[in-house]
């Protein structure tokens, strides 16, 4: 499978994206970054994901007021915010469901393939794009000891996050950038998957 840039995601996409990665990071079991990751839940790049309710809160209140308190301003507000939970309850429950399946495939990803990774991402020369290529070909190299029962989409997107687990547990030191580049790859190539997800999942 090839991985290309694709068209630009909106504030919305990115918050689900960053919603999910963090979820799985947050969910894994045994992983040695916890207290990077929760410092990470404060820096204003991961922020932005995950307190994005926050503004939507915001825009409904100054809409309610231009429109002098209408009641049909009042539903479509509340129509949103229940919208915007439920997606978000949806993407929280299913990165737990996926750090469950990460958790038991662990030992599958090659050392000398994570020790690789963590080399290019410590390259403070290297670019976000080519971080991206480098997190593709990782892929590329384990999307098969993903279990048979998983759907294509579901397979890229927890290998994905596993091998950014992978990073981060060797070299905590990593996490906001292999967060980062986690991100922007599954927003740049797997962004329908993660709509789909929030879309249909039960």
């Amino acid at each position: 499978m090839d991985y290309e840039v694709s068209n630009g995601s909106g504030l919305r996409d990115e918050h689900l994206t960053g919603l999910l990665v963090y979820g799985f990071l947050q969910s894994c079991s045994n992983s040695g970054f916890q207290r990077e990751l929760e410092e990470l839940g404060h820096e204003p790049f991961v922020r932005t994901h995950l307190l994005v309710r926050t503004h939507l809160h915001e825009e409904l209140d100054e809409d309610e007021l231009q429109t002098d308190g209408s009641r049909a301003s009042r539903f479509y507000a509340e129509r949103i915010e229940a919208d915007s939970g439920s997606q978000e309850d949806v993407i929280q429950n299913f990165a737990r469901r996926l750090a469950q399946i990460g958790d038991s495939m662990d030992r599958s990803i090659p050392p000398r393939l994570v020790n690789n990774l963590v080399q290019q991402f410590r390259n403070p020369s290297l670019s976000e794009e080519n971080r991206r290529g480098h997190l593709a070909a990782a892929l590329e190299q384990v999307m098969q000891t993903c279990p048979a029962d998983l759907t294509e989409e579901k397979a890229t997107l927890l290998l994905i996050m596993l091998l950014a687990k992978k990073v981060a547990d060797h070299t905590p030191s990593l996490l906001p950038v292999v967060f980062r580049t986690t991100v922007n790859f599954i927003n740049r190539n797997l962004l329908a998957s993660v709509r789909n997800l929030a879309r249909n999942m039960d």
